[in-house]
């Protein structure tokens, strides 16, 4: 099974504030969904309460130190390891890391791909993505799109995966 990445980040790591997304991009949303869709998607309890409900069309298991958390129509684990397992387990193909900050530093050692949107400003951020090793990731895609009157700031969508070195 392939392990994705898929995340924004700012000109300097930052990914979120107060739990929300410091920035709004209806075609960051539109590629997350478009690449997500029919797949698990895998995030940390904080991020999961960020989006408040499950996203139609996606598995979400969800990572939580709590053994006894219940949220509807998710599956909840408290290992890296089994939240793998259970997508495996139900045929996935692909699994996708969603955050937050935590998790993204627990899975990007063992991730295959990873989808990123460079937002090319510097927002007020207290969660960061970790800092990519060059050597560890190539890319092999990238797509410019300027700001507009529905995203409010320049972007770029990069696929990485990772280096054979």
């Amino acid at each position: 099974m392939i392990i994705s990445i898929i995340v924004a980040v700012d000109e300097v790591g930052g990914i979120g504030i107060d739990n929300k997304i410091p920035w709004h991009l209806p075609a960051d949303l539109k590629r997350f969904k478009t690449i997500t869709m029919g797949h698990h998607l895998l995030m940390g309890r904080k991020t999961f309460q960020s989006i408040s409900s499950p996203l139609p069309g996606r598995k979400i298991i969800v990572l939580s130190r709590n053994e006894d958390l219940k949220l509807e129509d998710c599956q909840i684990t408290n290992t890296i390891n089994s939240a793998i397992q259970l997508a495996e387990d139900a045929g996935e193909k692909e699994l996708f890391i969603a955050g937050g900050a935590e998790v993204y530093q627990k899975t990007l050692s063992i991730a295959d791909h990873l989808y990123l949107t460079r937002v090319h400003c510097q927002q007020k951020a207290d969660a960061y993505f970790p800092v990519l090793k060059d050597a560890d990731w190539a890319g092999i895609c990238s797509q410019y799109h300027p700001a507009d009157e529905k995203n409010e700031h320049p972007h770029t969508f990069i696929h990485y995966i990772k280096s054979k070195t």
